[in-house]
């Protein structure tokens, strides 16, 4: 009996989190890997930076080319289906809290995806017969940095707000802190979000950033989970070579929970002026 008992016993699955890249999940081109949680964790290269941008290069036509009401209702499906996850993502030692205010977080950007161009747009006083009218339009692929300090609410205040208005976006996950970030990709992959429009890879910024922030097919680069000055120096320098947009990392903590405003979100715009004439 007692031999059967023994070869009944079993090792548990250790699960291996993989790249989200395309909306498929890749292992790293490396094959290399770290431990996190007694879980594998994919430890990405200069090849999965260059195989994410493409992919967030490819989805960009499409998803800016959606309505920005197809856009908040894919963001509120989002919202519907970490909602249903909401236990597995405390049972990887995140507060009840946090996860309730991403939820709440990808719902506020919902709401937003049909609205900030009416609050960043506008039509333009001129001297003559014509019309002046301002439109705020995406700036195309957007490299991130996302902070370490805040696993889960952090990530998503800094993915939300530069896809809602259009822009794909390459994340690049803390490094100490990637299983939220792996599972919200679980989660986007199940939430008619269009591959390509979040990439994620998990290993070490000071690694993959550099690269990312001198692709000349990466249009703007958040450095918010940068904590390194050096590091964060040498990025704006790699990112001024192909004229990038640059948000720089937060000089003093940044309070999550706080109202996010609309900055992440115009940050990322660029606005296009027509002038059209009136008719006599």
């Amino acid at each position: 009996m007692s031999d059967l008992a023994d070869r009944r016993q079993r090792l548990a699955v250790r699960k291996t989190y993989k790249l989200f890249v395309g909306g498929k999940f890749p292992r790293s081109e490396s094959g290399r890997s770290y431990l996190v949680q007694d879980s594998n964790v994919a430890l990405a290269s200069r090849k999965d930076v260059r195989d994410a941008v493409v992919a967030a290069r490819a989805a960009v036509k499409g998803w800016a080319g959606a309505t920005a009401y197809n856009r908040g209702q894919i963001l509120y499906r989002v919202a519907e289906m970490l909602e249903g996850r909401r236990d597995q993502f405390v049972g990887l030692g995140l507060d009840v809290t946090e996860v309730d205010e991403a939820i709440d977080r990808w719902v506020w950007y919902a709401g937003w995806a049909d609205k900030i161009t009416q609050v960043y747009g506008g039509a333009n006083p001129v001297a003559g017969p014509y019309f002046n009218l301002s439109s705020p339009e995406q700036t195309g692929v957007v490299g991130i940095v996302a902070p370490a300090d805040s696993a889960l609410l952090g990530l998503v205040s800094v993915i939300a707000p530069a896809i809602v208005t259009g822009n794909t976006v390459v994340v690049l996950a803390a490094e100490q802190a990637p299983l939220a970030a792996i599972t919200l990709a679980e989660v986007l992959a199940t939430s008619d979000l269009p591959g390509g429009v979040v990439n994620l890879l998990t290993g070490r910024a000071t690694e993959t950033a550099p690269w990312l922030a001198s692709h000349a097919d990466v249009n703007a680069v958040d450095l918010t989970g940068v904590t390194d000055p050096e590091l964060a120096r040498s990025l704006e320098e790699a990112a001024a070579g192909t004229l990038k947009r640059v948000l720089r990392p937060p000089a003093t903590p940044t309070d999550w929970t706080a109202d996010p405003g609309l900055r992440r979100m115009t940050v990322f715009l660029e606005t296009k002026t027509v002038w059209h004439p009136k008719g006599v």
